[in-house]
């Protein structure tokens, strides 16, 4: 297999649908569609399964890429594909983002909600560690992922059409409340430490109030960069994008300097003096440079309610593996309670 081939597979099972329904819906609203699609699944994906289609187009093989909601019951609020491509269709233009080829609401095509977009060619960095980069390329590719947080952060969200997509103001006090309620909508064992952040996040938010388009899951895993070149794009997996706090997606982004988990993305073991990947403070002061900030107080809050988070949707993909729902070939394990752990010390000042 070509390296740069996309990494997909034969559609699981568990999200099989009928493509005839899909081909003939496509076919009526994407110009130019092509025929004889074939469809494979993208490897991963389980939180909004991800497929692959290819058609015959007059000039050679066209591709696009589907996604759609999972099948089951599913948690309120929670895989709103509808949203992911709202944004990224007001997006476009100003952050690199796919070009959006259509959006179905109607659960009778494939049995769930899904939208299409062009397929493009690009990197997706599993390993944060960048092995394969000379420190150069390292630096450059975290720099752009910076910049281009930054540039996202000051967009106009009223100006692209985005002023209804969340409720500007008061960002953490909904969101610690949310995400305690899809916690408890998923939970399955009893967390000490997941209810002392419940019980001790709301009296730390801290009174800066600024409003931006947020993406809500921004790191390295979730961004495409150039084929060959060190240049981010476009930015990917927009589920959980809203109107909200632009230091929450700094702090999840920064979650990485952190983690000690390789599935995730982890840091460890980096010399940031000769990899060219930089430190966390530096990866901060560059945002905060780009954003016209003097700094950020409380960083230890806000890196400690994106873990909070994090542990929350671990809870929920692991509710859904021992459900049957989510594409994962891996034994059911739960996550939550060390993230949950590491968030607490971090709020308490003890990492």
């Amino acid at each position: 297999m070509n390296p740069n081939d996309p990494p997909v597979r034969d559609v699981v099972p568990a999200h099989w649908f009928d493509p005839a329904p899909l081909e003939a819906w496509l076919n009526r609203e994407v110009p130019g569609f092509g025929a004889n699609m074939q469809v494979q699944q993208f490897q991963g994906g389980a939180s909004n399964p991800t497929f692959l289609l290819t058609t015959d187009g007059p000039d050679g093989p066209l591709r696009y890429v589907l996604r759609k909601k999972p099948p089951g019951v599913l948690l309120a609020s929670a895989h709103q594909v509808d949203r992911e491509y709202r944004v990224m269709k007001a997006l476009e233009g100003q952050v690199p983002v796919p070009r959006m080829r259509a959006l179905c609401t109607d659960d009778a095509v494939i049995g769930t909600a899904f939208y299409v977009m062009d397929y493009l060619p690009g990197r997706i960095f599993r390993d944060a560690t960048l092995p394969d980069l000379t420190p150069a390329e390292r630096a450059a590719v975290y720099d752009d992922l910076n910049a281009t947080l930054a540039k996202l952060h000051q967009v106009d969200f009223r100006a692209v059409g985005l002023e209804d997509f969340g409720k500007a103001g008061g960002y953490f006090e909904r969101q610690v409340a949310r995400w305690t309620k899809q916690y408890r909508g998923a939970e399955t064992e009893v967390i000490p430490e997941m209810e002392a952040l419940i019980e001790a996040l709301p009296a730390r938010i801290p009174a800066d109030d600024s409003v931006s388009i947020a993406h809500g899951d921004y790191r390295l895993e979730n961004v495409m960069f150039h084929p060959t070149e060190p240049r981010l794009i476009a930015v990917l997996d927009w589920e959980l994008c809203t109107i909200g706090h632009p230091l929450a997606d700094i702090a999840y982004n920064g979650f990485i300097w952190r983690s000690h988990s390789p599935g995730w993305g982890s840091l460890d073991g980096v010399d940031f003096a000769t990899s060219g990947i930089p430190t966390e403070a530096d990866y901060v002061a560059a945002y905060c440079r780009r954003t016209g900030r003097d700094g950020i107080e409380d960083w230890p809050f806000y890196m400690a309610f994106g873990i909070f988070r994090l542990a929350s949707i671990s809870q929920g993909v692991y509710r859904r593996v021992l459900s049957g729902q989510a594409a994962s070939e891996r034994p059911a394990e739960n996550g939550t309670p060390m993230l949950a752990k590491q968030a607490l010390a971090i709020l308490e000042g003890r990492e």
